[in-house]
């Protein structure tokens, strides 16, 4: 009611103040100046203006008021009760709740009282049998000392001492027992790898035998007729002799009538003078200015044969990032041959037995695969020495890794071998060497080689007797010390040098050791 009351003088107020500022004074006494000045605006303003029935407004304003305020209380009730019934339902959840954590508290507390009263049950129990557990160790203390001393009474011996007599009799029945074990498995091993080599061996030399067999130092070009025989030799042998000495070949016309024969050490030079001659012939042309021009040509066309021929064996054994030069290298082995063995079939015959053989037994198949390829690079090039030293050398310039080094140095055992790979490639080697029909030597000419220099060293007064070693690869001289002194060794392995270069045609080097000894021996009688 308080609101209501509130709510009836406030509007009491506002239409009775609405009634005493009622515009009735400014009507009934305006200034005459301003309503002569502007008669239009003020007058109808203040003529027609309407009467108002004070007490019907204040009526309608009172029953609108008590209507709204009876709306405004009905309202509040209902949001109050809307709230109490909130609050209580929140309040009876929230006991619930409490109710039950506070059930599972009491079922937790029992729980762990409890377990806490178990646990100090098993700990007495526990601390019983610790206590049973330290007697009886300290019983069992007392009866093995007392054992052991009977133990020593009987045997004599002191605790330590009964110790290393036993320890000493384990040693000796293991020993026995050991060595009877290993032997065993030492002969069982030798049985199984003998049985593994061989199967490996055989295996490795079928994947990697090849069908071509052997070649030889000479090439034949065949000729058409007796006049194209004529044009080869020239007036008076000028064009045989201009191109024997521009080709560095020997040429013999004697052995056949349709035929001409070319020899040389030098398989490269070889091979351009046997395509020199064919061009020649084809061209019919044949004089000195013809033989040099058809020689550079015929050298081109060598070169690049040759790199073909090392690319093809490159890719053939599996290697595709070779440096050119080596390739270019590799590439003469198709002119070359070794005891009649072509290098290109032997080289891709060794490789593939070696990469058989490594896979087979677990080596490094990359470092075999290089090894075996790169192992006679040193026959194809010119300096002193043997071939592997050359070969060494030779790969030490391009950065190759010293593994495949040391396969290329150890596969004659000129040095000891390091690593299972160089084992390999030495294996890998001598079966391709010496398979029967691998390589073919002439007998022949082999002995006349090797007399030959014997006789040039021999010929010499201050020599007592020479003898050609490493298959006339090297000769020594031994020098009589009665009509030679140690200055004159030097001249002599000059000399010798100097004629065997100069009288004979060899492949590689052939080295000169003159060796002086001097010896004095006395009888006493």
């Amino acid at each position: 009611m308080s609101i209501l009351s509130i709510f009836r003088s406030n509007i009491f107020k506002n239409y009775s103040s609405k009634d005493k500022t009622k515009p009735v004074a400014s009507v009934s006494a305006p200034e005459p100046k301003a309503l002569v000045q502007e008669p239009a605006k003020v007058a109808p303003a203040v003529v027609q203006a309407p009467s108002v029935d004070t007490a019907a407004i204040i009526a309608a304003a009172q029953a609108t008021a008590q209507s709204q305020a009876r709306e405004i209380i009905i309202s509040a009730k209902d949001e109050a009760f809307k709230l109490k019934d909130q609050a209580i339902k929140d309040a009876r959840i929230q006991l619930e709740e409490i109710e039950v954590r506070a059930k599972n508290l009491a079922t937790k507390q029992q729980s762990i009282t409890a377990i806490e009263d178990q646990l100090k049950r098993e700990k007495t129990n526990i601390d019983t049998q610790t206590k049973q557990v330290e007697e009886l160790k300290a019983k069992i203390a007392t009866q093995a000392d007392s054992m052991v001393e009977k133990l020593e009474k009987i045997a004599s011996l002191t605790t330590e001492q009964a110790k290393k007599e036993l320890i000493s009799m384990v040693e000796k029945r293991a020993a026995v027992e050991a060595a009877r074990a290993i032997k065993e498995s030492e002969e069982r091993a030798k049985i199984v790898a003998e049985d593994q080599a061989r199967e490996i061996l055989v295996d490795a030399m079928k994947s990697g035998a090849t069908d071509y067999v052997a070649e030889y130092t000479i090439s034949t070009v065949p000729i058409p007729d007796e006049e194209t025989k004529g044009r080869i030799i020239g007036k008076d042998g000028r064009n045989i002799r201009i191109f024997e000495k521009v080709s560095g070949c020997d040429v013999s016309m004697d052995d056949g009538p349709d035929e001409v024969k070319l020899s040389s050490f030098d398989p490269v030079r070889r091979e351009i003078a046997r395509l020199t001659l064919i061009h020649l012939i084809k061209d019919g042309r044949i004089h000195p200015a013809r033989i040099e021009e058809y020689f550079e040509r015929s050298k081109k066309d060598v070169e690049q044969i040759m790199f073909q021929e090392g690319q093809k064996l490159c890719h053939a054994v599996g290697v595709y990032n070779m440096n050119r030069e080596i390739i270019q290298m590799l590439g003469r082995f198709k002119f070359r041959t070794s005891y009649g063995q072509n290098m290109i079939s032997h080289t891709l015959e060794e490789t593939r037995i070696g990469i058989k053989i490594a896979s087979e037994v677990g080596a490094n198949v990359d470092t075999v695969r290089m090894g075996c390829l790169l192992h006679d690079i040193g026959k194809i090039i010119e300096g002193d020495g043997n071939h592997v030293e050359l070969g060494v050398a030779y790969l030490k310039k391009f950065n190759i890794p010293q593994t495949i080094i040391d396969c290329v140095a150890q596969h004659h055992e000129d040095e000891e071998f390091t690593s299972n790979e160089s084992v390999i490639v030495y294996i890998s080697d001598a079966i391709s060497g010496s398979r029967p029909g691998a390589r073919h030597e002439n007998t022949e000419e082999y002995g006349k080689r090797i007399r030959h220099l014997e006789e040039i060293a021999r010929k010499h007064p201050e020599v007592d007797d020479a003898y050609a070693i490493s298959a006339g690869r090297e000769i020594r001289v031994i020098v009589n010390p009665s009509k030679a002194g140690d200055e004159q060794l030097i001249i002599l392995a000059q000399a010798i040098r100097d004629e065997i270069r100069d009288t004979m045609t060899f492949p590689g080097t052939v080295k000169v050791n003159v060796i002086r000894e001097t010896r004095a021996s006395e009888i006493a009688s």
